[in-house]
């Protein structure tokens, strides 16, 4: 917080002392709204979702963005915290499950990518996969935000917190007018406005005038052509 200030912050919901966890729930709530995406085109029965998933970039986005968001904590947030909390044995394996949970999750990408490219026997595990994907994700994702981010809040300094936040970001660099309206989609009116009432008026009118239309024109799923 600034100046080192521990104040009451309220995010989603909840509520924390020292960090603004409103990037995190965030990006969450994103990874979420794209599993939901990727279960109605594994369910479809109107075309191979080989194809679909193969074909769309909201494909890369979400392997990109969970990749990052999961690197991210393990290079910056499990160390550090790992460190601080050395003589408490139930928190150290608090953070030993988000990384196992990590390490399940991560490698189920690359096990889709190839049930994508595989013409004989793909088709047959993509719907396991994914929805395994789906499932332990999902768990993950909860168990964070109801155990972890706590921790993380009552550990991390204000400058550790600010490294994982410039760790995550700056992985992003090169992909920001993509990544930030991929961030925000779907997101209701109140939440998007207050989100980018934070942010600085230069990128807000880049957002609101430039990058959104760019990524709706991407039509990331590819549901514009079922339109037609």
């Amino acid at each position: 917080m600034r100046g080192g200030q521990a104040v009451r912050e309220r995010t989603m919901g909840r509520e924390f002392k020292n960090h603004d966890m409103t990037m995190m729930f965030t990006i969450h709530n994103a990874l979420r709204r794209e599993l939901e995406r990727i279960a109605r085109i594994t369910a479809r029965v109107d075309d191979d979702p080989r194809h679909v998933l193969s074909c769309a970039v909201g494909w890369e986005l979400f392997k990109n963005n969970l990749t990052i968001h999961h690197t991210s904590e393990d290079l910056t947030l499990w160390p550090v915290m790992q460190q601080a909390l050395a003589d408490r044995p139930d928190d150290l394996a608090l953070l030993d499950a988000m990384e196992s949970e990590h390490a399940v999750i991560d490698p189920l990408l690359v096990d889709i990518d190839a049930a994508l490219a595989d013409r004989e026997g793909g088709l047959e595990r993509l719907t396991g996969l994914t929805d395994t994907l789906n499932t332990l994700l999902r768990n993950h994702l909860l168990h964070e935000e109801r155990e972890a981010l706590t921790l993380m809040d009552a550990t991390l300094t204000n400058e550790q917190w600010a490294a994982f936040g410039k760790e995550q970001s700056g992985r992003h660099t090169d992909d920001i007018p993509t990544y930030l309206p991929w961030l925000l989609d779907g997101m209701n009116s109140d939440q998007l406005n207050q989100f980018l009432d934070n942010m600085p008026p230069p990128m807000r009118t880049a957002y609101e005038s430039e990058w959104r239309i760019a990524y709706d024109d991407l039509d990331i799923w590819n549901t514009h052509s079922k339109t037609h």
